[in-house]
């Protein structure tokens, strides 16, 4: 292991952005044809060739003394020469305002869909999955999904009505809620049409746009057990809820009674401050394991009942068109999956050498139990590890060490949780669901590396 990493291998990051504004606007307008695929992957192309760079010697190889290091007779001058940030006062502590990441950090941000959807109100953002560590998903950078927009809305004005199969009917405003006990989790919050658009030919190169319509979080609130509890719902009668938020679609959707008493959240918080308002402030539904649609957002309602509602976000959306024609419908649970972020889709590998392969694994039904990766396209198999802490409808970090030897190769990763259940490969996914579904597609990503070191999004099956 010592002498692999003295040859560490390097990486050059995907363009952050690669989409003409002309051709996103043609795209939300018109939706994404055969045409604006190819349009889409010769955009990413010509973004790579603007951001290619010739390899730089690494910092193992410009050890004072090393053999072969480019600089080793005079040693590295960004080491044996002060440079003046280290000879002179920096900036004085902020009195006030926002903290903000470094400027050289200004191209990770949540970057539009590439045709998901065709208005900007009813639209969605994708997380920069590429450029974060551990598990958790900074605010700032946390995916959005909306029907029709959203609303800063004043807090002291909202208010959260529960009635429907309960004794009492009650309506809470912000201050009686943040009042009652609260409890704090870190959970996956997971779009549906999460990686929609593989269910065809992969239309977007970067794991961003494949899988970014994810996030992890720590979110706080009162378990809406406790609300209901206090409501005294009907405990015989009482099947599901139905939440609703106060966005302009009036969002809807109904949860069964089970999981409402389990791990749902009515919260406020999220990763130590208040809600975002594109995140739901100053009230959401916290959902754990189901798709984000249920996870409604600038919650005002929630109604106890003894069967489905069927209203028109859980009847003519989020279904899926089985191969017989029928409709596959509230199918709310976020099954196992994962996806390798480095090396991914649009990166390329410079050289031979050391790279570690890392990635996130989740599931809806519990905690993750077993990440595998390959790297001849599901043939042989290592078992990654996972970084702690392994937690409950969370995502979980994955990292495997491996030497690339310069070959064409096609990377996977496969999770198994706690309750058995084995991510599935496009094919075995494709036999059961068919290919015109649209929503839940937990297959396994596959990314190929041909012999220049350049990372595809590809389907191997």
């Amino acid at each position: 292991m010592a002498a692999e990493i003295k040859h560490p291998g390097q990486i050059r990051k995907a363009p952050e952005n690669f989409l003409d504004p002309q051709l996103l606007r043609e795209i939300h307008e018109q939706g994404l044809d055969d045409k604006r695929r190819r349009f889409l992957r010769q955009s990413f192309l010509m973004a790579s060739a603007a951001s290619a760079v010739s390899s730089t010697s690494m910092s193992f190889a410009n050890e004072v003394g090393t053999e072969g290091g480019e600089n080793s007779a005079a040693g590295d001058p960004n080491i044996l020469v002060l440079p003046s940030h280290s000879t002179t006062l920096g900036k004085p502590v902020a009195q006030a305002g926002y903290g903000q990441p470094s400027r050289h950090e200004h191209t990770i941000l949540k970057r539009a869909s590439p045709g998901l959807t065709r208005t900007q109100e009813a639209s969605a953002s994708f997380t920069p999955l590429q450029a974060l560590f551990g598990i958790i998903t900074p605010n700032g950078l946390h995916f959005e999904r909306h029907h029709q927009g959203w609303h800063d809305i004043p807090p002291e004005t909202h208010r959260l009505m529960i009635h429907g199969l309960v004794k009492t009917a009650m309506i809470f405003t912000l201050d009686d809620l943040m009042r009652l006990p609260s409890v704090s989790r870190i959970h996956f919050l997971e779009c549906g049409a999460n990686t929609a658009m593989e269910w065809g030919h992969p239309s977007v190169p970067t794991v961003q746009y494949t899988h970014g319509m994810l996030s992890c979080c720590e979110f706080t609130g009162v378990p809406l057990s406790v609300l209901l509890d206090y409501c005294g719902y009907d405990k015989q009668r009482s099947r599901f809820v139905l939440a609703e938020g106060a966005d302009g679609s009036s969002l809807t959707r109904t949860i069964p009674i089970e999981h409402a008493l389990d791990d749902v959240l009515v919260a406020w918080g999220m990763n130590g401050e208040m809600l975002r308002p594109e995140n739901g402030y100053p009230l959401r539904l916290v959902a754990p394991g189901m798709q984000g649609v249920s996870w409604v957002k600038w919650l005002r309602r929630i109604e106890v009942g003894d069967q489905p509602w069927g209203t028109k976000d859980e009847s003519i959306q989020y279904i899926d068109l089985m191969p017989d024609g029928s409709h596959r419908q509230y199918t709310s649970i976020q099954e196992c999956k994962s996806v390798i972020t480095s090396p991914s889709g649009g990166q390329q590998l410079l050289n031979k050498g050391m790279f570690n392969i890392t990635g996130l694994a989740w599931s809806g039904r519990g905690k993750i139990k077993k990440v595998d990766v390959s790297v001849d396209g599901g043939r042989h198999w290592r078992s990654a590890r996972l970084e702690g802490p392994i937690q409950n409808k969370a995502l979980t970090r994955f990292n495997i060490d491996w030497v690339w030897d310069g070959s064409e190769v096609i990377l996977q990763s496969r999770a198994v949780d706690e309750t058995g259940y084995v991510q599935p490969s496009i094919d075995q996914l494709r036999k059961v669901r068919g290919s015109r579904s649209t929503y839940h597609n937990n297959a396994i990503q596959s990314w190929q590396i041909n012999a220049s070191g350049e990372v595809l999004n590809v389907q191997a099956y």
